[in-house]
């Protein structure tokens, strides 16, 4: 049988560790609850849609999230090992910086994401309406309308229009 000597130094450590760990124990990365368009519509809800697809609506799935997470989930493990070291073990400073760190991940799959490309009537909508606000039912059927008879606007980047998606990532330690 094992013999422990020097428990009381040794107790002291782990009280020491303890102390260090601190209490949050998971980080959430995405588009949190209350981000939203200036028109109140849900940005997770325009994220999901344009990650997944909406294709009775006509608008492709450009898998940005998906892809970020196929990525890169094999190395978060071994990352938040080593960023959690060089914090001494301070859990809740450990898990901000994986978020912010993951958060760039993220960031750059909105901006790095080229396919597939906008619709006729969706860049025609983005010279329209620059930044995205009070396009309406009535605009799009317009701009379909329009692009049927000849009308074009010059390419877009796929999700990018008012910038909002990309500036609501964010992060929440919990």
């Amino acid at each position: 049988m094992a013999e422990i000597i020097g428990g009381g130094k040794f107790e002291q450590v782990l009280s020491a560790l303890g102390a260090r760990l601190g209490k949050k124990t998971q980080v959430n990365v995405g588009f949190l609850e209350g981000a939203t368009y200036p028109d109140g519509t849900s940005v997770a809800t325009v994220a999901a849609i344009n990650n997944f697809g909406a294709p009775e609506a006509g608008i492709p799935a450009r898998p940005f999230f998906s892809d970020m997470i196929q990525q890169h989930k094999g190395e978060w493990s071994d990352t938040f090992a080593s960023v959690l070291k060089s914090c001494d073990y301070d859990t809740d400073q450990a898990l901000e910086l994986m978020g912010t760190g993951m958060m760039g991940q993220l960031s750059d799959a909105i901006i790095n994401t080229q396919s597939p490309p906008n619709s006729e009537v969706t860049n025609l909508l983005k010279q329209r309406f620059p930044t995205g606000d009070g396009v309406t039912f009535a605009d799009v059927q317009q701009a379909r309308r329009d692009v049927a008879a000849g009308a074009t606007a010059p390419a877009g980047k796929p999700l990018s229009w008012s910038g909002n998606l990309l500036h609501s990532v964010d992060k929440e330690v919990l």
